[in-house]
């Protein structure tokens, strides 16, 4: 386990869990932007890694976001170079070619939500809160949130939570689509490093050909899409883990993944 002050990095089999580790409500900083956008960098290196968890230290906050002190002076400058930390460090996220899971333990507020729909999987304890309330503060989600929202519960919901300011409870979260599961308190880390841990067994060059597929409909017309998909398929037969996930299957063994 690796820990400073701002996120504190364990390893569980092949899962790293990532704890965002700002008190009292895990703010997200420059240098902490930073870190997270190097730490995936990290862990995309290292192939015994399949999946990865965030989730906010202690119990009542996830994420609530930027800290919006750093905004109050009006300087333009200092905008823009947190802008550019916040989509850095959440596109690094997305484009994570494991399976990663957010692990939603409390308020979950403006880029703390953002680096939440960054990740593949949501996980959300039932007295979690959710919002994008920028426009409250004359701002806007500029790390993701109004594209990553819009793709996961539509344009309408998209509209309520950012123009509105509507701020949702988990189970009105699960019922929109904003999240894949609500546990009860305490539990979201534990599900979460669960789930990741059905990815290690499945193959990891599939895992990331299929990512990027699944990603890739949010953008690129289907006419493109699946002659990709079958273009991506054949080129798993390039790879070790295809003949050793087929092989292993007929021989009624378990795989032994080499990720490559």
């Amino acid at each position: 386990m690796t820990a400073n002050t701002a996120i504190i990095e364990h390893i569980v089999g092949h899962t790293a869990i990532l704890t965002l580790n700002n008190p009292p409500a895990n703010t997200w900083t420059a240098d902490s932007l930073q870190l997270l956008k190097q730490t995936i960098t990290k862990l995309n290196q290292n192939k015994d890694i399949y999946a990865l968890v965030i989730t906010g230290q202690g119990e009542k906050f996830f994420s609530a976001g930027a800290d919006l002190n750093l905004f109050a002076d009006g300087d333009k400058g200092n905008a823009a170079t947190m802008a550019k930390h916040f989509g850095e460090a959440f596109e690094t996220l997305s484009a994570f070619r494991g399976v990663s899971i957010a692990a939603i333990n409390g308020y979950t507020m403006g880029g703390g939500l953002e680096v939440a729909l960054a990740c593949d999987i949501r996980i959300a304890e039932a007295q979690a809160q959710m919002a994008l309330p920028e426009a409250t503060v004359g701002l806007l989600p500029c790390a993701g949130g109004t594209q990553n929202l819009t793709a996961l519960v539509g344009e309408g919901w998209a509209k309520r939570m950012i123009l509105c300011g509507e701020r949702i409870d988990a189970a009105k979260a699960e019922k929109i689509g904003l999240v894949e599961e609500v546990v009860e308190k305490g539990q979201a880390l534990d599900a979460a490093v669960a789930l990741a841990a059905k990815v290690a067994k499945q193959s990891p060059s599939s895992v990331s050909v299929c990512k990027t597929l699944i990603q890739a409909g949010r953008h690129m017309p289907r006419t493109q899409a699946l002659p990709l998909e079958r273009e991506l398929f054949v080129g798993l037969f390039d790879t070790e883990d295809q003949a050793e996930g087929v092989n292993a299957f007929l021989q009624k063994r378990a795989p032994i993944w080499k990720n490559r």
